[in-house]
């Protein structure tokens, strides 16, 4: 490496131009340095001078000693909801928001304790080994574990947090993806990373069933290209989405048979499921035969569209809270001042604010001081604290509120 700022961390360089969106040539435009000096950088070839350090960083809005820290160890490769090879730069941005909400997470837990993950524990190997009735049963574990009952699920979210899942929930400005699921070895947690660009709230609780589906179905399953087995691990993961939010022993026993678009609305608000899902659910129970299904999505298609839905805002999409609620307990029990968080966890405040679902400008305004969770043993107080189903109290106390 040539002189210069030679703590840059090469992958650091990569993985903030993914994230922004930009490539190297619209960084070296950005910061006035020829695209193939960019390229050394990133190739760890060459090292850029301390002002043009400066501009690399204010360019890309993260903090110098950002891009000199150890990468860490990355997420598992995550099963994207579209693999068009034209949406690479696009998977690359939401892959590297998850790594950073890896390293937010990471960083926020070394003072506090996430929810302990409570998955359904399966095996498989590969797609081929799994069966309609293995998807059936995970998604009926998964209620038990969860104690959803049989009913409608209030807030899938919140559920998902509480059984240790970090969900984050941003605009990302790719609406062909409309979701990701990965794994971290480095906190023992997975992440779902939602898009928020169709403000739809039926589509994106059932956006995070799916991506539930991959994690519980698909965890030791290496990712691969090709396109039936791609298209066969989507369907699993539909199918276990329909079976957690619409359970058949009791979504069945309220539809009027023949099911039609007016009885299935008044269900919508019921279930908190799209009548379109609700459609394709009946169907793989066995209460729709393939012609009905045709004739069903025919009228819907006639009346509303082939997209929006009446009732659509009637909900509003789900909110995520755990890495809100743990920054606010950081704040609010004085571990870390509320205009030093960002500079702690070296990205830019809005950064921060968007991956952990906070307000707009909620570093630039006093933060609000919120009775919240409690802190790790080692920094709790002497007085006792609540403690949930026998459980040292944590960052999921949270969900009490």
């Amino acid at each position: 490496m040539t002189k210069g700022i030679n703590e840059l961390q090469p992958a650091r360089l990569e993985q903030a131009l993914s994230a922004r969106g930009f490539t190297k040539g619209q960084l070296a435009s950005l910061v006035d340095v020829a695209a193939s000096t960019v390229t050394k950088w990133c190739k760890g070839d060459q090292a850029p001078e301390a002002e043009t350090f400066e501009r690399v960083a204010s360019a890309l809005n993260l903090r110098t000693e950002w891009l000199t820290r150890p990468m860490l160890q990355p997420v598992s490769t995550p099963l994207y909801r579209s693999n068009a090879s034209a949406l690479k730069a696009a998977r690359a941005k939401l892959e590297a928001r998850t790594e950073w909400t890896q390293e937010i997470a990471v960083l926020l837990s070394e003072h506090v304790d996430y929810p302990k993950v409570n998955l359904p524990q399966r095996s498989f190997q590969d797609p081929e080994q799994i069966n309609d009735a293995d998807i059936e049963a995970a998604a009926e574990e998964c209620r038990q574990l969860w104690q959803l009952g049989s009913g409608p699920i209030h807030d899938l979210a919140l559920a998902a947090e509480s059984a240790g899942i970090i969900v984050v929930r941003e605009e990302t400005e790719i609406s062909a993806i409309e979701g990701l699921s990965s794994w971290s070895s480095l906190l023992g947690n997975p992440i779902v990373l939602l898009s928020a660009d169709k403000a739809n709230a039926f589509r994106s609780r059932f956006d995070l069933a799916h991506e539930i589906g991959h994690l519980v179905l698909h965890k030791h399953i290496p990712r691969a290209d090709e396109r039936d087995r791609y298209n066969q691990m989507e369907k699993q993961a539909h199918r276990f989405a329909s079976a957690l939010l619409l359970p058949a022993k009791t979504f069945a026993t309220e539809v009027r048979v023949p099911p039609n678009l007016d009885n299935l609305l008044i269900l919508k608000q019921r279930w908190g499921a799209s009548v379109a899902a609700m459609m394709m659910r009946l169907h793989v129970l066995g209460l729709l035969s393939d012609e009905e299904k045709l004739i069903l999505f025919k009228r819907r298609s006639a009346r509303w569209g082939s997209k929006a839905e009446p009732g659509d805002d009637k909900w509003k999409p789900e909110v995520p809270r755990l890495l809100r609620r743990t920054v606010e307990l950081l704040i609010s029990e004085g571990v870390l001042p509320a205009e030093g968080i960002p500079r702690y966890l070296g990205f830019s405040a809005g950064d921060v604010e968007k991956l952990c679902g906070l307000r707009d400008n909620y570093f630039s305004t006093s933060a609000e001081v919120v009775e919240l969770a409690t802190l790790r043993a080692s920094r709790a107080p002497a007085q006792p604290v609540q403690k949930l189903d026998g459980e040292r109290a944590a960052v999921v106390s949270i969900f009490r509120k």
